[in-house]
């Protein structure tokens, strides 16, 4: 069979693409003016990633930055590729020890000494409420060394698991956890295209992800019916967030600001969130 391509077909095609041509075009053009305007003291990383057409733009995207919760990202994907392989069970039962308990952020630190939880409880709590115990917890559970290889396997070749929650020694000793905006986006695209674990357990992942707490970034300026599956993270030093859009054009975004207050922080991430969710909702 001879297909045939005519003008009319040229025509629609037009059409169809001019949109999302002017979005790819336009979206590059107002992001490098709003950076442009900043401080010169805010030291701000971005990568955004288009999920339909492919549409890229970075702002220093392979700088390491210090990593926050949003390490919590490699954390969950390594729980469940050990669960795939049947070596972490999600519905085994917990019993917390005061020993376990970490300060900062997260919920776990107020419940009583051998208080019984699902390890999905766990999961679940260090994504949604970042909760450091959580945290500490599972890298414990599946070995510092098995989070790093399994992110390596998955090609990021910078970002790294150097210590566990509220390790403010590990800290001042300059042993950082680290990530750079680009590999975060690679993880959030693997989860999305099911490239990681299974796509049920996949699917369980981006359910945990939507669920985030945290409103004060990426959501700052968002209607509250914005979906994003998404992990925030914030130390006095740096404030980040890494998520996937869910809007009629999909979209990967990652942010981390350094160099300037809190609030300053999560205005700069809000605000460059808010110009890609206009530009591809």
């Amino acid at each position: 069979m001879t297909l045939v391509f005519r003008p009319t077909h040229f025509l629609v095609l037009s059409l169809f693409l001019a949109p999302i041509l002017a979005t790819a075009q336009l979206l590059p053009e107002k992001l490098t003016g709003y950076l442009q305007k900043l401080s010169a003291q805010a030291q701000v990383n971005v990568a955004f990633e288009s999920l339909v057409d492919g549409t890229q733009f970075v702002h220093r995207p392979d700088e390491l930055a210090p990593s926050a919760s949003v390490i919590k990202i490699p954390i969950m994907i390594e729980t469940m590729e050990q669960v795939k392989a049947g070596k972490f069970d999600l519905d085994k039962i917990h019993v917390l020890l005061a020993s376990e308990k970490t300060g900062g952020s997260g919920v776990l630190q107020t419940y009583p000494d051998e208080s019984k939880i699902t390890n999905l409880e766990v999961l679940t709590l260090m994504m949604t409420r970042s909760d450091n115990s959580a945290t500490n917890i599972l890298i414990r559970e599946l070995g510092m060394d098995n989070i790093n290889r399994r992110m390596q396997t998955l090609g990021l070749t910078q970002s790294r698991l150097n210590r566990v929650m509220m390790d403010t020694l590990a800290a001042k000793q300059g042993r950082e956890n680290r990530v750079t905006a680009r590999e975060m986006n690679l993880l959030l695209k693997k989860i999305y295209r099911n490239e990681v674990a299974t796509p049920a357990l996949c699917a369980q992942m981006i359910d945990i992800l939507k669920r985030n707490a945290d409103q004060t970034t990426f959501r700052l300026f968002l209607p509250k019916s914005a979906v994003i599956a998404h992990k925030t993270g914030e130390l006095t030093y740096v404030r980040g967030d890494a998520g996937i859009f869910y809007v009629t054009k999909p979209f990967l975004l990652s942010i981390f600001v350094q160099g300037t207050t809190t609030p300053e922080a999560e205005k700069i991430i809000g605000e460059i969130a808010a110009i890609c969710y206009n530009q591809y909702q």
